[in-house]
């Protein structure tokens, strides 16, 4: 399945999966955006995020690891 900017529960999961011992609290939002973007599933328009999408997706990590 290819990820979208859209696919915020998917995206956390994979991000949670392949950054086990990260604390999203500790990223930039740019960080996170290049970590998003190098996602081995991820296809989508690097540019076609923001700031809301990227707080969204750190909401759904956060959730995902507690």
């Amino acid at each position: 399945m290819k990820l979208k900017w859209s696919d915020r529960e998917d995206i956390a999961i994979a991000l949670a999966e392949k950054f086990p011992d990260q604390d999203p609290l500790k990223l930039g939002f740019p960080q996170m955006h290049q970590m998003i973007c190098e996602l081995e599933d991820f296809d989508d328009d690097p540019q076609a995020s923001n700031e809301k999408i990227l707080e969204s997706i750190l909401m759904a990590w956060l959730d995902e690891i507690e």
